[in-house]
């Protein structure tokens, strides 16, 4: 049983039943959503055979549905899962736990399936925040690749300043990470949880502490690690 009085903090809204699950463990669990999105306008959809880039699931709740002819490359976890529900299983073609990651396996599967990249053309379109980071375009560009970026939703930083100390932070996004460490330090020895490598890369740069990586990118594998690495 986790030591009484150990409080913990997600840095995004979380269902009820997760905080009673670490409640029932001893940890007292506080959620703050330290941003929030906005959907933007979409424009005309993009025409033909499409292949389709997600990296964050607020992308993917932008769009209410996917182009005949899309082939969709999307992260792994909770943008997965968003995508298979809204246009099917059968329409993802590949997924990674990180954008370079899914930068590799787009190039590798244009590369053996010409159906997928009809015509040779290596374009892509990729849906994404006005926040989005550059790893992804950067490596498919180097690949050959043109890369027509959609912005679908815009990020706003909503940050609080903590009223008391943490034994463990959760981050879900590099911008999380800013919002929080603009009104926010940290005790050394906090621990700290990212969600992939990309936050923890953006936390290591503003603390120069290491996060404990979830072992898959997905919100509820994350919080329930880290109420297990609290159980003692």
């Amino acid at each position: 049983m986790a030591t009484p009085g150990i409080f913990v903090l997600s840095t995004q809204g979380l269902p009820a039943g997760l905080i009673r699950l670490a409640a029932a463990a001893g940890v007292q669990l506080d959620a703050m959503a330290f941003i929030r999105t906005e959907p933007l306008a979409l424009g005309d959809w993009p025409g033909g055979a499409t292949i389709a880039v997600f990296t964050s699931q607020h992308a993917v709740e932008a769009l209410s549905a996917a182009g005949p002819d899309w082939t969709v490359f999307c992260l792994e976890g909770a943008t997965r899962k968003l995508a298979e529900e809204r246009f099917g299983p059968a329409i993802v073609a590949g997924t990674a736990s990180s954008a370079a990651e899914l930068a590799e396996v787009i190039i590798g599967a244009c590369a053996k399936d010409s159906d997928i990249d009809e015509g040779g053309g290596k374009q892509v379109v990729f849906f994404c925040g006005d926040r989005r980071r550059e790893e992804l375009p950067a490596l498919l560009r180097q690949a050959g690749f043109r890369v027509e970026e959609r912005i679908v939703y815009r990020t706003l930083l909503t940050p609080h300043r903590l009223e008391r100390e943490y034994a463990g932070i959760a981050f879900f996004s590099p911008s999380a990470v800013e919002s929080f460490f603009s009104v926010n330090t940290i005790n050394p020895r906090t621990a700290l949880f990212a969600i992939g490598r990309t936050t923890a890369a953006a936390v290591q740069a503003r603390t120069g502490k290491e996060a404990i990586l979830s072992s898959r990118p997905d919100r509820e594998v994350l919080i329930h690690e880290m109420i297990t690495y609290f159980k003692v």
